[in-house]
């Protein structure tokens, strides 16, 4: 993203987590104009060596609350397993910091509503690590909506196929205490992708969900999942994944009253910096490959994310996904949770 009118003063960023993705977090910052990472907070001393050695001029705390006390620090990456999320992103706003949270943003809507009104009531600003919204590919493919080329959007189509999650620090991510459930994981970003994607429809209405695993001894260990969306209107989303296949494939499929876009991302594995991908439209009477001018892909999206943070702060930017939009995003991978698990179609009216 190019930030524009940026001032010459840089946002002083902490950032809470670093792990392999935290980490990733840091070079993204590092690399954004406009942004420096002033401090990291990370528990395990070895991980705090490794802080040291990249970030040389960072300081580098072992509680998060040492850096939130930081008055250098103006804006807060947080990278924490998805259960602390909530804790850390309360107190990380209570103390003014603007916020990059990743998803999910809490694993409750309570706690999601509770985050949006203290960054209300703070004034400053909270974003949702939704990154697909700024990828060149994704995003491209919503300006293609916006501008009227399918007509009125009526189906999404989002697939994801997989190997298996990395299992995170000491195996949070296998530990329904600590992920929530493993549709908070993954398809949260294409449940995230389709409400997206039929914005103009307004909100969903119900979900139906139905998930198997192939380890029989865990069956909430979630392989393969598939969930419908309904709208008023009558149009419809189906989010769809498996972690029984291999390497890293996405395809987004959306269908209007006019014409039909169709996305697509491949790479061996998601952070990736060499994918393959395209972007085909049919605007009713002729079948085109959009040209993608930057490549698409999580690492690229994430620098996207930081500069837009800085963005928002220094120029009251906007942001790609709020906090508003983060509840959401919760709500329904847990009316998915809920479908799959009761068997039954779940109004959304029965998350708020």
């Amino acid at each position: 993203m190019n930030v524009e009118h940026m001032t010459d003063q840089k946002v002083k960023f902490g950032l809470i987590g670093f792990g392999a993705w935290g980490s990733c977090h840091a070079n993204a910052i590092e690399v954004t104009e406009g942004a420096e990472i002033a401090a990291i907070a990370v528990k395990s001393e070895e991980s705090q060596s490794k802080a040291r050695e990249a970030y040389p001029n960072a300081q580098v705390y072992g509680d998060y609350r040492e850096l939130l006390a930081n008055e250098e620090v103006e804006a807060v990456d947080i990278v924490l397993p998805s259960f602390l999320h909530h804790e850390v992103a309360k107190t990380a706003l209570e103390a003014g910091k603007h916020l990059l949270l990743e998803k999910p943003m809490t694993l409750n809507v309570a706690d999601c509503r509770e985050l949006v009104e203290i960054a209300q009531s703070q004034n400053v600003r909270l974003a949702i690590g939704h990154e697909l919204r700024l990828s060149s590919l994704w995003a491209r493919a919503k300006e293609l909506i916006d501008e009227g080329l399918i007509g009125d959007p009526q189906y999404v189509l989002v697939e994801l196929s997989r190997r298996p999650y990395r299992p995170g620090a000491s195996g949070w991510r296998f530990d329904l205490d600590r992920v929530g459930n493993w549709i908070l994981e993954e398809p949260i970003h294409f449940f995230d992708l389709a409400r997206w994607y039929l914005g103009s429809a307004g909100e969903p209405e119900t979900v139906y969900a139905k998930a198997n695993s192939r380890q029989p001894d865990h069956p909430e260990l979630q392989d393969n999942f598939s969930a419908i969306m309904n709208w008023s209107g009558g149009q419809y989303a189906v989010v769809t994944q498996t972690l029984s296949a291999f390497e890293h494939h996405q395809t987004a499929k959306i269908t209007g009253t006019k014409g039909a876009i169709w996305a697509s991302w491949s790479g061996a594995k998601d952070r990736t910096r060499h994918p393959t991908f395209f972007l085909k439209t049919f605007d009713g009477e002729e079948v085109r490959e959009e040209k993608i001018e930057r490549s698409a892909g999580e690492l690229f999206e994430l620098e996207d994310q930081i500069a837009m943070l800085v963005n928002a702060i220094r120029n009251d930017g906007t942001i790609a996904c709020s906090g508003e939009d983060g509840l959401w995003s919760v709500a329904m991978c847990l009316a998915a949770q809920k479908s799959v698990d009761e068997k039954r179609p779940v109004n959304m009216d029965e998350l708020f």
